[in-house]
């Protein structure tokens, strides 16, 4: 069992005919949390009905909640999201909210020492109060993950290149790794030649990415290990990749060998993206049983 933070957004996923509640930090967390691992997340809710019932889903799947700072004045994160006829989401994501407001604390820094992995987000640092706290974090946390979520325009390219410099472990989406190498002067439409780029412009040995559909590939001391994809009707893909990152995770911080790693996490995407809502319950016997159809 390992001990894991997650640091950033919680909020609901607002559909047109209904919400969950979602935020990648804490889509992975529940993931991580139901694949043995030992949860806590830092984060900001209001102090409102709906930051009360995600405290309370939260504490219902077991990760801790001890970091799950309250907010008197501003309101818990709303998202509108838009599914297109693929199941593919857009989002706009509401400003001035809780999230943005997540102050360094003893508990928090505390936390964040004692954990394996410490796991963070881009989209998190796009106000100076929860970046600041994130850059204190980054400072003490013993092996640090960063989830790449381009949503623009709530990012920059200062921030980004500190997040990564960061890191030790980061996952993008292609669009996300050729978008982030060209703004460096990168051109080449080759994903391994992206891949190798971005990991000795940020020296992190430590690269993922996913490709959708077309499954996902892992670098790791200057090794790839690819995926092609898991055929299955698409639901929608809200939170897949948040499930594919908590899976990888799980899977690397267990020795597991980074094909069987790649290859369960994609699996667990796949399932999770033929279901609705980002966090469908998984039976450990179902996944396996997919790996091998």
């Amino acid at each position: 069992m390992k001990n894991i933070v997650c640091f950033g957004e919680v909020l609901w996923d607002v559909f047109p005919t209904h919400k969950k509640i979602g935020g990648a930090p804490l889509n992975v967390a529940l993931r991580l949390q139901s694949l043995g691992n030992k949860v806590s997340i830092i984060t900001r809710i209001g102090d409102d009905t709906k930051g009360t019932e995600i405290a309370d889903f939260i504490a219902a799947h077991g990760v801790n909640t001890v970091n799950v700072q309250i907010d008197a004045a501003l309101e818990t994160g709303e998202v509108d999201v838009l599914l297109d006829e693929n199941g593919s989401a857009s989002y706009t994501i509401n400003l001035n909210r809780a999230w943005d407001n997540l102050q360094l604390t003893e508990t928090a820094l505390e936390a964040t020492k004692q954990a394996d992995a410490f796991v963070y987000g881009s989209l998190v640092a796009r106000d100076v109060i929860s970046r600041n706290t994130l850059y204190e974090l980054l400072k003490v946390a013993n092996y640090k993950i960063l989830d790449i979520n381009l949503r623009a325009p709530h990012y920059t390219k200062t921030v980004l290149n500190h997040l990564m410099n960061a890191a030790d472990f980061i996952k993008f989406n292609d669009d996300e790794i050729f978008e982030i190498a060209k703004s460096l002067g990168f051109e080449s439409t080759s994903l391994e030649d992206n891949i190798q780029f971005m990991s000795k412009q940020t020296n992190t040995k430590s690269i993922c990415v996913t490709k959708g559909a077309s499954g996902a590939i892992y670098y790791q001391d200057e090794t790839f290990y690819c995926n092609a994809g898991y055929k299955i009707t698409v639901v929608d893909t809200v939170g897949a990749g948040d499930s594919f990152l908590g899976s990888l995770i799980t899977k690397l911080l267990q020795d597991t060998p980074p094909q069987d790693a790649i290859d369960y996490a994609c699996a667990v995407g796949a399932l999770v993206a033929s279901h609705e809502g980002a966090n469908p319950k998984l039976k450990e016997a179902d996944i396996l049983a997919f790996i091998t159809s």
